[in-house]
Protein backbone atom coordinates (compact mmCIF):
# COMPACT_ATOMS: atom_id res chain seq x y z
CA UNK A 1 0.00 0.00 0.00
CA UNK A 2 1.18 3.37 -1.26
CA UNK A 3 0.36 6.60 0.78
CA UNK A 4 0.78 10.42 -0.03
CA UNK A 5 1.18 12.21 3.86
CA UNK A 6 0.83 16.32 3.47
CA UNK A 7 2.28 17.49 6.53
CA UNK A 8 4.10 20.27 5.49
CA UNK A 9 4.90 22.48 8.90
CA UNK A 10 6.06 23.57 11.03
CA UNK A 11 9.12 22.06 12.40
CA UNK A 12 7.29 20.96 15.68
CA UNK A 13 4.24 19.91 13.43
CA UNK A 14 6.21 17.64 11.35
CA UNK A 15 7.99 15.78 13.92
CA UNK A 16 4.85 15.07 15.80
CA UNK A 17 3.58 13.06 13.03
CA UNK A 18 6.77 10.69 12.80
CA UNK A 19 4.66 8.29 16.00
CA UNK A 20 2.01 7.96 13.04
CA UNK A 21 4.11 6.52 10.95
CA UNK A 22 5.92 3.93 13.21
CA UNK A 23 1.98 2.71 14.25
CA UNK A 24 1.38 2.18 10.71
CA UNK A 25 3.92 1.00 9.65
CA UNK A 26 3.95 -2.17 12.38
CA UNK A 27 -0.06 -2.36 11.52
CA UNK A 28 1.19 -2.86 7.97
CA UNK A 29 4.98 -3.73 7.15
CA UNK A 30 4.26 -3.31 3.87
CA UNK A 31 2.93 0.54 3.69
CA UNK A 32 5.58 3.31 2.33
CA UNK A 33 5.12 6.26 2.60
CA UNK A 34 5.75 9.58 0.41
CA UNK A 35 5.84 12.93 1.99
CA UNK A 36 4.84 16.68 1.33
CA UNK A 37 6.85 18.94 3.24
CA UNK A 38 8.43 22.10 3.34
CA UNK A 39 11.31 22.43 1.68
CA UNK A 40 13.33 23.55 4.88
CA UNK A 41 12.33 20.53 7.19
CA UNK A 42 12.99 17.74 3.90
CA UNK A 43 15.49 16.25 5.79
CA UNK A 44 13.56 14.83 8.74
CA UNK A 45 11.06 12.66 7.21
CA UNK A 46 13.60 11.20 5.26
CA UNK A 47 14.48 9.32 8.84
CA UNK A 48 12.05 7.56 9.16
CA UNK A 49 12.08 3.64 7.67
CA UNK A 50 8.20 3.88 6.57
CA UNK A 51 9.14 6.64 4.35
CA UNK A 52 10.58 6.74 0.53
CA UNK A 53 9.70 9.35 -0.95
CA UNK A 54 10.29 13.33 0.14
CA UNK A 55 8.66 15.87 -1.98
CA UNK A 56 9.78 19.34 -0.81
CA UNK A 57 7.10 22.36 -1.32
CA UNK A 58 7.84 26.13 -0.59
CA UNK A 59 4.58 27.51 0.26
CA UNK A 60 5.95 30.11 2.74
CA UNK A 61 8.72 31.37 -0.14
CA UNK A 62 6.01 30.94 -3.23
CA UNK A 63 2.75 33.10 -1.11
CA UNK A 64 5.23 35.94 -1.32
CA UNK A 65 5.26 36.38 -4.66
CA UNK A 66 2.39 34.35 -6.20
CA UNK A 67 3.37 35.58 -9.61
CA UNK A 68 6.79 34.73 -9.82
CA UNK A 69 6.17 30.95 -8.51
CA UNK A 70 3.70 30.40 -11.95
CA UNK A 71 5.95 32.25 -14.11
CA UNK A 72 9.50 30.23 -12.63
CA UNK A 73 7.15 26.92 -13.23
CA UNK A 74 7.62 25.59 -9.66
CA UNK A 75 4.02 25.30 -9.00
CA UNK A 76 3.74 23.05 -12.26
CA UNK A 77 6.89 21.04 -11.74
CA UNK A 78 5.36 20.44 -8.09
CA UNK A 79 2.29 19.10 -9.07
CA UNK A 80 3.66 16.61 -12.07
CA UNK A 81 5.83 15.32 -9.25
CA UNK A 82 3.20 14.51 -6.63
CA UNK A 83 0.85 13.04 -9.04
CA UNK A 84 3.23 10.91 -11.50
CA UNK A 85 2.97 8.07 -8.60
CA UNK A 86 -0.07 5.82 -8.22
CA UNK A 87 -1.24 6.07 -4.57
CA UNK A 88 -4.23 3.98 -2.74
CA UNK A 89 -4.82 6.93 -0.18
CA UNK A 90 -3.72 10.69 0.25
CA UNK A 91 -4.02 12.19 4.08
CA UNK A 92 -3.78 15.18 4.68
CA UNK A 93 -2.59 15.38 8.29
CA UNK A 94 -2.49 18.93 8.96
CA UNK A 95 -6.16 20.30 8.75
CA UNK A 96 -5.32 23.87 6.84
CA UNK A 97 -6.82 25.41 3.83
CA UNK A 98 -3.21 25.45 2.52
CA UNK A 99 -2.58 21.58 2.94
CA UNK A 100 -6.33 20.80 1.83
CA UNK A 101 -5.47 22.48 -0.76
CA UNK A 102 -2.63 20.41 -2.22
CA UNK A 103 -4.81 17.72 -2.28
CA UNK A 104 -7.08 18.62 -5.29
CA UNK A 105 -7.00 16.11 -8.42
CA UNK A 106 -6.14 13.12 -6.76
CA UNK A 107 -8.76 10.26 -7.83
CA UNK A 108 -8.01 7.98 -4.88
CA UNK A 109 -9.66 8.57 -1.71
CA UNK A 110 -8.55 12.11 0.36
CA UNK A 111 -8.95 11.72 4.14
CA UNK A 112 -8.46 14.09 6.47
CA UNK A 113 -10.00 15.50 9.62
CA UNK A 114 -13.51 16.73 10.23
CA UNK A 115 -15.04 19.84 10.54
CA UNK A 116 -14.93 19.92 14.42
CA UNK A 117 -11.29 18.66 14.49
CA UNK A 118 -9.17 20.52 11.93
CA UNK A 119 -7.41 23.40 12.86
CA UNK A 120 -9.03 25.35 9.57
CA UNK A 121 -12.70 23.80 10.10
CA UNK A 122 -12.85 24.68 5.83
CA UNK A 123 -10.39 22.27 4.80
CA UNK A 124 -12.48 19.62 5.67
CA UNK A 125 -14.57 20.59 2.61
CA UNK A 126 -11.72 18.98 0.33
CA UNK A 127 -11.59 15.44 2.26
CA UNK A 128 -13.84 12.64 0.87
CA UNK A 129 -13.30 11.03 4.15
CA UNK A 130 -13.61 13.12 7.68
CA UNK A 131 -12.16 11.79 11.02
CA UNK A 132 -13.30 13.03 14.10
CA UNK A 133 -10.52 13.33 16.47
CA UNK A 134 -10.84 14.92 19.76
CA UNK A 135 -9.05 18.53 20.18
CA UNK A 136 -8.01 18.24 23.57
CA UNK A 137 -5.37 15.25 23.07
CA UNK A 138 -1.91 15.94 22.31
CA UNK A 139 -1.13 16.65 18.69
CA UNK A 140 0.97 13.69 18.62
CA UNK A 141 -2.38 11.02 19.51
CA UNK A 142 -4.36 13.27 17.47
CA UNK A 143 -2.12 12.29 14.11
CA UNK A 144 -1.65 9.09 15.83
CA UNK A 145 -5.56 8.54 15.69
CA UNK A 146 -5.97 10.14 12.67
CA UNK A 147 -3.66 7.46 10.61
CA UNK A 148 -5.47 4.94 12.76
CA UNK A 149 -8.79 5.66 11.42
CA UNK A 150 -7.65 6.22 7.66
CA UNK A 151 -6.00 3.14 7.42
CA UNK A 152 -8.56 1.27 9.46
CA UNK A 153 -5.93 -0.39 12.53
CA UNK A 154 -6.16 -0.69 16.28
CA UNK A 155 -4.74 2.81 18.10
CA UNK A 156 -1.77 1.09 19.93
CA UNK A 157 -2.59 2.16 23.47
CA UNK A 158 1.33 2.45 24.41
CA UNK A 159 3.17 5.99 24.20
CA UNK A 160 4.17 6.96 20.05
CA UNK A 161 7.28 5.63 19.13
CA UNK A 162 9.62 8.53 16.65
CA UNK A 163 11.64 5.22 14.75
CA UNK A 164 14.67 7.72 14.86
CA UNK A 165 17.95 6.24 15.16
CA UNK A 166 20.42 8.19 17.42
CA UNK A 167 23.36 6.31 17.23
CA UNK A 168 23.12 6.87 13.30
CA UNK A 169 22.23 10.42 13.77
CA UNK A 170 25.18 11.13 16.35
CA UNK A 171 27.97 11.68 14.37
CA UNK A 172 29.34 14.41 16.63
CA UNK A 173 33.36 12.98 17.59
CA UNK A 174 33.30 11.81 20.92
CA UNK A 175 34.15 14.25 23.87
CA UNK A 176 33.25 15.38 26.95
CA UNK A 177 29.63 14.77 28.04
CA UNK A 178 27.54 18.10 27.49
CA UNK A 179 24.35 20.14 27.83
CA UNK A 180 23.00 21.58 24.86
CA UNK A 181 20.97 24.77 24.90
CA UNK A 182 17.91 25.74 22.40
CA UNK A 183 17.62 29.13 22.92
CA UNK A 184 16.33 29.94 19.54
CA UNK A 185 12.66 30.30 18.89
CA UNK A 186 9.81 32.29 16.77
CA UNK A 187 7.81 34.72 19.03
CA UNK A 188 9.73 37.07 21.38
CA UNK A 189 7.71 36.24 24.53
CA UNK A 190 8.55 32.19 24.07
CA UNK A 191 12.57 33.25 24.59
CA UNK A 192 13.92 33.16 27.87
CA UNK A 193 15.68 35.87 28.82
CA UNK A 194 19.36 36.36 27.87
CA UNK A 195 20.76 36.83 31.61
CA UNK A 196 18.96 33.82 32.89
CA UNK A 197 21.19 31.36 29.88
CA UNK A 198 24.26 33.19 31.04
CA UNK A 199 23.40 32.85 35.02
CA UNK A 200 22.72 28.91 34.00
CA UNK A 201 25.77 28.57 32.03
CA UNK A 202 27.64 30.22 34.81
CA UNK A 203 26.43 27.52 37.20
CA UNK A 204 26.92 24.45 34.53
CA UNK A 205 30.75 25.64 34.29
CA UNK A 206 31.12 25.88 38.00
CA UNK A 207 29.89 22.52 37.91
CA UNK A 208 32.59 21.09 35.62
CA UNK A 209 29.38 20.38 32.65
CA UNK A 210 30.46 21.36 29.10
CA UNK A 211 27.38 23.46 27.42
CA UNK A 212 27.21 23.29 23.33
CA UNK A 213 24.79 26.11 21.88
CA UNK A 214 24.00 26.25 18.26
CA UNK A 215 22.45 29.20 16.50
CA UNK A 216 20.25 29.95 13.08
CA UNK A 217 20.80 33.32 12.32
CA UNK A 218 22.95 36.68 13.48
CA UNK A 219 20.19 37.62 16.47
CA UNK A 220 21.22 33.85 17.58
CA UNK A 221 24.96 34.04 17.49
CA UNK A 222 25.00 37.04 19.19
CA UNK A 223 22.97 35.94 22.10
CA UNK A 224 24.98 32.55 21.68
CA UNK A 225 28.17 34.54 22.15
CA UNK A 226 26.93 36.92 24.86
CA UNK A 227 25.68 33.45 27.14
CA UNK A 228 29.73 32.03 26.53
CA UNK A 229 31.92 34.64 26.81
CA UNK A 230 34.55 34.46 29.03
CA UNK A 231 33.44 30.37 30.16
CA UNK A 232 36.04 28.06 28.30
CA UNK A 233 33.45 25.03 29.02
CA UNK A 234 31.07 27.18 27.24
CA UNK A 235 30.98 26.60 22.98
CA UNK A 236 29.28 28.47 20.61
CA UNK A 237 29.21 25.78 17.75
CA UNK A 238 29.77 26.77 13.79
CA UNK A 239 26.56 27.44 11.21
CA UNK A 240 24.48 24.24 11.20
CA UNK A 241 21.85 22.95 8.52
CA UNK A 242 19.12 20.81 10.52
CA UNK A 243 21.48 17.21 10.26
CA UNK A 244 24.23 18.95 12.05
CA UNK A 245 21.90 20.53 14.72
CA UNK A 246 20.20 16.87 14.97
CA UNK A 247 23.71 14.89 15.21
CA UNK A 248 24.70 17.49 18.16
CA UNK A 249 21.21 16.84 19.96
CA UNK A 250 21.67 13.29 19.10
CA UNK A 251 25.20 13.49 20.77
CA UNK A 252 23.96 15.69 24.22
CA UNK A 253 23.72 14.18 27.77
CA UNK A 254 20.70 16.79 28.10
CA UNK A 255 18.98 19.78 26.43
CA UNK A 256 17.67 22.91 27.47
CA UNK A 257 15.37 24.21 25.27
CA UNK A 258 12.76 27.12 24.65
CA UNK A 259 9.21 26.20 23.10
CA UNK A 260 10.72 25.41 20.10
CA UNK A 261 10.93 23.11 17.31
CA UNK A 262 14.22 21.61 18.15
CA UNK A 263 13.00 20.81 21.64
CA UNK A 264 10.60 18.47 19.85
CA UNK A 265 13.79 17.38 17.91
CA UNK A 266 15.40 16.09 21.17
CA UNK A 267 12.50 14.64 22.27
CA UNK A 268 12.03 12.23 19.19
CA UNK A 269 15.82 11.23 19.81
CA UNK A 270 15.28 10.07 23.42
CA UNK A 271 17.40 12.77 24.57
CA UNK A 272 16.02 14.34 28.13
CA UNK A 273 15.18 18.02 27.84
CA UNK A 274 14.12 20.99 30.29
CA UNK A 275 11.69 22.65 28.05
CA UNK A 276 11.00 26.07 29.05
CA UNK A 277 7.02 27.51 28.81
CA UNK A 278 5.90 30.90 28.82
CA UNK A 279 2.90 32.55 26.89
CA UNK A 280 2.12 28.75 25.52
CA UNK A 281 1.19 25.42 27.47
CA UNK A 282 2.32 22.07 26.93
CA UNK A 283 -0.81 20.12 27.40
CA UNK A 284 -1.55 20.35 23.79
CA UNK A 285 2.09 20.62 22.03
CA UNK A 286 4.62 19.92 24.57
CA UNK A 287 7.48 17.78 24.05
CA UNK A 288 6.44 14.25 24.31
CA UNK A 289 8.57 11.02 25.19
CA UNK A 290 10.52 10.12 27.75
CA UNK A 291 12.35 11.91 29.98
CA UNK A 292 11.02 15.44 28.74
CA UNK A 293 10.55 18.04 31.71
CA UNK A 294 8.20 20.94 31.45
CA UNK A 295 8.95 23.52 33.20
CA UNK A 296 6.46 26.41 32.97
CA UNK A 297 6.38 30.23 33.60
CA UNK A 298 3.57 31.29 36.68
CA UNK A 299 3.07 35.33 36.14
CA UNK A 300 0.37 36.69 34.67
CA UNK A 301 1.42 36.84 31.43
CA UNK A 302 1.96 33.13 31.25
CA UNK A 303 -0.41 30.92 29.62
CA UNK A 304 -1.91 33.34 27.86
CA UNK A 305 -0.73 32.91 23.88
CA UNK A 306 0.77 36.49 23.45
CA UNK A 307 3.75 36.79 20.77
CA UNK A 308 4.55 39.77 22.27
CA UNK A 309 4.28 40.07 26.76
CA UNK A 310 6.96 38.87 28.46
CA UNK A 311 6.23 35.74 30.86
CA UNK A 312 9.52 34.39 32.21
CA UNK A 313 10.40 37.01 34.91
CA UNK A 314 9.60 33.72 37.68
CA UNK A 315 11.22 31.13 36.11
CA UNK A 316 14.84 31.37 37.65
CA UNK A 317 18.41 29.15 35.94
CA UNK A 318 18.22 27.97 39.87
CA UNK A 319 14.72 26.26 39.28
CA UNK A 320 16.16 24.81 35.40
CA UNK A 321 19.66 24.12 37.12
CA UNK A 322 16.97 21.73 39.65
CA UNK A 323 14.94 20.39 36.96
CA UNK A 324 18.00 19.43 34.67
CA UNK A 325 20.29 17.81 37.42
CA UNK A 326 18.24 14.66 37.38
CA UNK A 327 18.45 14.35 33.99
CA UNK A 328 22.56 14.44 33.92
CA UNK A 329 22.53 11.09 36.28
CA UNK A 330 24.56 8.46 34.42
CA UNK A 331 22.50 5.25 33.31
CA UNK A 332 19.52 7.25 34.43
CA UNK A 333 16.36 5.11 33.53
CA UNK A 334 14.12 6.81 31.58
CA UNK A 335 11.46 9.06 32.52
CA UNK A 336 8.27 9.78 31.53
CA UNK A 337 7.41 13.47 30.70
CA UNK A 338 6.60 15.53 33.80
CA UNK A 339 4.57 18.57 33.67
CA UNK A 340 5.87 21.69 36.39
CA UNK A 341 2.63 24.22 35.09
CA UNK A 342 0.93 26.85 36.94
CA UNK A 343 -2.69 25.30 37.61
CA UNK A 344 -4.41 28.61 37.15
CA UNK A 345 -3.55 28.37 33.70
CA UNK A 346 -6.34 28.04 30.88
CA UNK A 347 -5.60 25.34 28.20
CA UNK A 348 -7.70 26.55 25.99
CA UNK A 349 -5.57 29.22 25.57
CA UNK A 350 -2.82 27.31 24.51
CA UNK A 351 -0.85 28.97 21.43
CA UNK A 352 -0.29 26.38 18.52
Amino acid sequence: MRVLLIKTSSLGDVIHTLPALTDALRANSNIRFDWVVEEGFAEIPRWHPAVDQVIPVAIRRWRKNLLQTWRSGEWRDFKQRVHQQNYDLVIDAQGLLKSAWLTRGFKVPVVGLSRSSAREPIASYFYDRQISVARELHAVERTRQLFAQALKYPLPEHIGEYSLSRERLATVEAQAPYVLFLHGTTWPSKHWPQQAWRALAEQLAAADINVRIPWGNATEQQRAQAIAEGLPSVQVLPPLNLTGVAAQIAGAQACVAVDTGLGHLAAALDVPCVSLYGPTLPGRVGAYGQGQVHLCATGPNAGLGDRQLPCFDDLGAEQVLAALQPLLVADADPMPSEHRCAEQADPNKEAH
